[in-house]
């Protein structure tokens, strides 16, 4: 048997160091969760314009310098890059919704244009006089404000549906032309070019809206791109260039210094 003052000592220690065991617990850090992001869109967010890209087995070009892989690496998150060159909403819908599930963190998301039909429009505006674009621009504005709603609100009906908890960033266009007669290779006229950056302006402006109206994030990316259009002394968007696939698109500055610090600050606000 311990005497009682042997007990009160052995009692002592054991307090002692059970407390200290405790704080040496609380102390350690909880381990972190795991960041997912997962990035889907068209070729806006996979990274044409770029000109290096991914050996995967797709025609995606998905490049390393393209906004989701730098915010990925910025925010230490394990990126499944979705996004494909030449997407659709119902694109996006049917083959790019995989990866996302209750425990996805974020979302970038980037389509519409094509749907729009942005690619065939600029195209048309660069075939030599008298061919003119007016109505192809006018057709696509039409498009945006008539029936482009709706196929963003299933599509981002979908990604609530399936991410419930991620943080949804919708990710806009810039504007591409500074509205120069310096297009004259590509025989875009300055008031064309106005006129698409007009539909640019539309199709940002409902984007925002149908975002908004689901809670989603915005990323405008047009006043940071102004000054860096096509034909600015410091371009962010390749002008008319080879190969062709090339063209209209955001360089890796755009990229680096346009799209991914919008794009981060979003997806943290």
């Amino acid at each position: 048997m311990l005497s009682g003052r042997r007990r009160v000592l052995v009692t002592t220690a054991v307090t002692v160091l059970v407390t200290t065991a405790g704080l040496v617990a609380g102390a350690l850090p909880a381990a972190a969760a795991t960041v997912t992001y997962t990035a889907l869109g068209d070729s806006y967010s996979s990274g044409v314009g770029t000109r290096t890209y991914i050996s995967d087995g797709t025609s995606c070009q998905r490049s390393t310098y393209a906004y989701p892989e730098l915010d990925a690496s910025s925010l230490g998150a394990t990126l499944t890059f979705a996004a494909c060159g030449g997407a659709k909403v119902a694109d996006v819908l049917n083959t790019q919704l995989g990866s996302l599930n209750a425990s996805t963190t974020y979302v970038t998301v980037s389509v519409g244009g094509n749907d729009a039909g942005f690619s065939d429009v600029i195209q048309q505006c660069a075939l030599p006089w008298p061919w003119t674009c007016e109505s192809q621009i006018a057709s696509a504005e039409a498009f945006i404000t008539n029936t482009l709603p709706g196929r963003l609100d299933q599509l981002y009906t979908a990604i609530r549906t399936k991410a419930p908890a991620a943080k949804v960033v919708v990710v806009g266009y810039p504007r591409l032309f500074n509205v120069s007669d310096c297009q004259s290779l590509a025989r875009i006229s300055p008031s064309e070019q106005s006129e698409l950056n007009g539909g640019a302006d539309l199709l940002d402006n409902t984007m925002h809206t149908r975002a908004t109206a689901h809670g989603f994030g915005f990323v405008d990316p047009r006043t940071a791109f102004t000054g860096h259009a096509i034909c600015d002394s410091t371009e962010w968007i390749n002008g008319l260039s080879n190969p062709t696939s090339e063209s209209y698109h955001p360089n890796r500055t755009g990229h680096s210094s346009g799209y991914a610090p919008l794009v981060k600050a979003a997806l943290l606000a």
